[in-house]
């Protein structure tokens, strides 16, 4: 009886010992790959840093890919080449470059392409009639659109005081900065869209080159105001990519301290 109670004890304590084991390698596969399997946890929760959110793990953009983000690169960029035609009628001319860093595994003429879509499209900043604008590859720029690894996003972004805890993307002086992880995993709110969720985060960075700060959900169910910080929730929201929906500019209560 007693060497049953015995060998019963140990299987137990190999149980818990096993499950321990599996939740810290659940912990450590999603620390190195910036991807979450379906049972690890989803959060959204915003830091204290009105600008940036703490780095947590996240769903990739389809459940069946994985999608390993490299941490760090070279820390030098690749300009795109090429310049493209004045997008827009009327306003004034924002100047822009697009550079992707060494050792991201991107091609930097492919993220000018999605770039330039994106600002190019009439639902974007160009329905105000306040701005144009040209991809060029020197001279005298406006901005600066970078694609960064996590760590290269930190550096860029904590030297203009902002913390993006290797997650969000931020614009700090003529530079906007898109953070890798998001260019390719999205974020869970958005369900695995990854095309609306890359034009949302360049035009909300643009958003703030051109001078526009953060504001709140205008309502549940309603599309989110391209200037709401999706990334970190959409509060009632839907996702949205766009600064204008149906020829009219979406904004929110602003949020306090932007």
């Amino acid at each position: 009886m007693l060497l049953v109670l015995f060998t019963a004890l140990l299987v137990l304590v190999d149980l818990v010992r096993g499950g321990s084991r599996t939740e810290h390698e659940q912990a450590e596969r999603t620390r190195t790959t910036g991807r979450a399997t379906p049972s690890a946890a989803v959060s959204t929760q915003p830091s204290t840093n009105p600008s940036a959110e703490a780095i947590q793990p996240e769903a990739s953009p389809t459940a069946s890919t994985a999608v390993t983000v490299p941490a760090r690169g070279s820390g030098a960029f690749t300009a795109a080449g090429g310049t493209t035609p004045v997008r827009g009628s009327t306003g004034t001319l924002v100047r822009y470059q697009v550079k992707v860093e060494r050792g991201s595994g991107q091609k930097p003429d492919d993220f000018a392409a999605a770039v330039d879509a994106t600002l190019s499209d009439p639902r974007g900043w160009t329905a105000a009639k306040k701005w144009r604008f040209q991809r060029v590859t020197g001279g005298s720029v406006d901005a600066v659109i970078l694609l960064a690894t996590p760590e290269t996003t930190n550096r860029i972004c904590r030297a203009g005081g902002l913390d993006p805890a290797g997650y969000t993307s931020c614009r700090t002086g003529d530079q906007v900065v898109i953070n890798l992880a998001r260019w390719l995993l999205a974020v869970p709110a958005f369900k695995g869209d990854l095309p609306t969720y890359r034009q949302y985060v360049v035009n909300h960075e643009m958003g703030h080159q051109l001078g526009h700060g953060h504001v709140r959900c205008g309502g549940r169910g309603k599309p989110a105001p391209v200037m709401q910080q999706q990334t970190l929730g959409l509060q009632g929201c839907t996702p949205n990519a766009w600064p204008y929906v149906n020829g009219r500019y979406l904004s929110g209560q602003p949020t306090a301290g932007q």
